[in-house]
């Protein structure tokens, strides 16, 4: 039972991708291809790669996560920094390509100078990281070659036109994590890395940059909703799995199992619906209706 992935974007919501995976593997589902967007193109990268997803959650579960947004000299201009994700890319991954994953993989991410949706599939695994997750004005624009690019989501928050691509005859399952727009949109804190002394971090809590952070934040949920939900009408995944991780930021500091635990059981929920996708009745109808 072959099927393609989609990782939506969500920041810590992402988690949840690897309770998704690990419910799929107990299943018996065989993931042929994995796309992903933002903090699913980074556990995309790493599934691709050959972590299982045991493996991601212990990794994720060993880090410090008041220090993976330190800023450092590679950084370009942004409020927060990526250099304690670039030191975990720099163990989990080092030198390895696209052409060293052991299924196809793809992320995506946008390119600020065309603003165009850029498919990254070849080259340093590591760049793509970096790039994919790299939210606008608050983590520094990632250059790979001509590009200057930035969070994928911005145009494409849960990438199933990248696994179509991937693997064009397989069904795809849409892992979203986007709230629907219609729900109440929730507010943000700005994540005070540990280095900054308590005192200023409690100024800095009420000042104008905190205020505009969680606006510029509220903002980017409700056009990545939007963006999502219209995305999804275009592309038409086979089956659609939302975790429920609404009171989930996408820079909280989380309990790493309690949100995998979220994306299993959402995943249970849809299995009648997958089980009915991998029919070979309805495997031949939508080939039938692609070729009609």
């Amino acid at each position: 039972m072959e099927i393609s992935l989609a990782l939506g974007g969500g920041g810590a919501k992402g988690n949840a991708h690897i309770g998704v995976l690990r419910r799929l593997e107990k299943e018996g589902y065989k993931i042929a291809s994995v796309a992903g967007t933002s903090f699913g193109g980074l556990v995309a990268i790493l599934y691709a790669v050959g972590y299982s997803p045991k493996e991601i959650q212990a990794v994720f579960e060993s880090v410090d996560q008041k220090k993976l947004y330190h800023r450092s000299q590679h950084d370009g201009p942004s409020l927060l920094g990526l250099e304690g994700v670039r030191q975990l890319l720099e163990r989990l991954v080092c030198d390895k390509t696209f052409e060293n994953t052991r299924i196809p993989c793809a992320v995506t991410a946008v390119d600020v100078k065309t603003g165009s949706e850029v498919l990254l599939d070849k080259g340093s695994l590591q760049s793509a990281a970096l790039a994919t997750i790299a939210l606008p004005g608050i983590f520094p624009v990632q250059k790979i070659g001509e590009w200057d690019l930035v969070d994928g989501g911005v145009l494409n928050p849960v990438p199933v036109s990248a696994a179509r691509m991937l693997t064009p005859d397989l069904p795809v399952v849409a892992v979203v994590l986007n709230d629907p727009i219609d729900a109440p949109v929730r507010g943000y804190d700005i994540p005070i890395p540990e280095i900054v002394p308590r005192t200023i971090a409690q100024r800095l809590a009420k000042i104008s940059i905190a205020q505009s952070f969680d606006t510029f934040l509220r903002s980017v949920d409700i056009s990545s909703r939007y963006v999502s939900y219209l995305r999804l009408q275009a592309d038409k995944p086979d089956v659609i799995v939302r975790p429920a991780v609404s009171e989930i930021g996408l820079l909280d500091e989380v309990v790493i199992a309690d949100i995998a635990a979220l994306g299993e059981q959402a995943l249970e929920r849809v299995l009648p619906q997958l089980k009915r996708k991998m029919t070979w009745q309805a495997r031949l109808s939508k080939r039938l209706f692609k070729t009609g």
